[in-house]
């Protein structure tokens, strides 16, 4: 299966010019990865669901290690351009019709920090579509950061394999919207149950979900 058959991609338009990294790119490791792949390898040619931006070795990673179809859906661009209209009071409707993915139709969805970025509301709408297209006994992995960044950008992050992610970061037009304590996130995912948790010595707090099979 080649990288254009593994790969569903709609509504990326916007994508930063290179040339706007703020920095390097940066390796750091990844604790919460390799369970998630792990979640998904019992799938036979399982749907993945990125919500970041299509990055091109993500995509052979996963096709690689897992034989999936994935298919992106980059929130991310979505807000940014939301912003910029001055509609961002309609994001959250903009959510409720965002996946045109059936009930219980993926089997594993790659947040990120995406929710750091939302209102609550927008993150109330999204936590409650992701749970609705994930099906039962499969996993949502999720990034929240622990220290607000002075300056706002988003955050590209980059596969190097199952225990290490490279991070770009690129400008954005408005930053994090607040740091989720636990209670916080655990409310926002309450159809979900928390099956790891792991505090990185770069803030970042990686959170594997599950979702309750059907008779749990």
């Amino acid at each position: 299966m080649g990288l254009l058959d593994r790969i569903v991609s709609r509504r990326i338009e916007f994508e930063p010019p290179a040339g706007q990294a703020l920095g390097g790119e940066a390796v750091f490791a990844t604790k919460a990865l390799r369970k998630f792949v792990s979640c998904l390898t019992s799938r036979e040619s399982p749907v993945l669901l990125d919500l970041g931006a299509v990055v091109g070795s993500n995509v052979s990673f996963f096709g690689e290690q897992l034989g999936c179809r994935v298919i992106v859906e980059n929130i991310y661009a979505d807000l940014e351009q939301h912003i910029r209209d001055n509609a961002i009071d309609a994001f959250p409707d903009f959510l409720k019709t965002r996946f045109g993915e059936g009930y219980s139709a993926v089997d594993g969805i790659l947040c990120w920090d995406v929710i750091d970025y939302l209102d609550r509301r927008s993150a109330l709408v999204l936590t409650n579509e992701l749970a609705r297209v994930l099906r039962p006994d499969d996993a949502l992995l999720s990034f929240f950061g622990t220290a607000a960044p002075r300056d706002p950008f988003y955050t590209k992050y980059i596969v190097v394999d199952d225990v290490n992610l490279k991070y770009r970061a690129y400008p954005a037009v408005r930053g994090r919207q607040s740091i989720l304590v636990n209670r916080d996130i655990i409310r926002l995912f309450s159809t979900l149950r928390v099956s790891d948790s792991f505090l990185l010595q770069n803030n970042l707090r990686e959170i594997l979900f599950r979702k309750p099979s059907w008779g749990g």
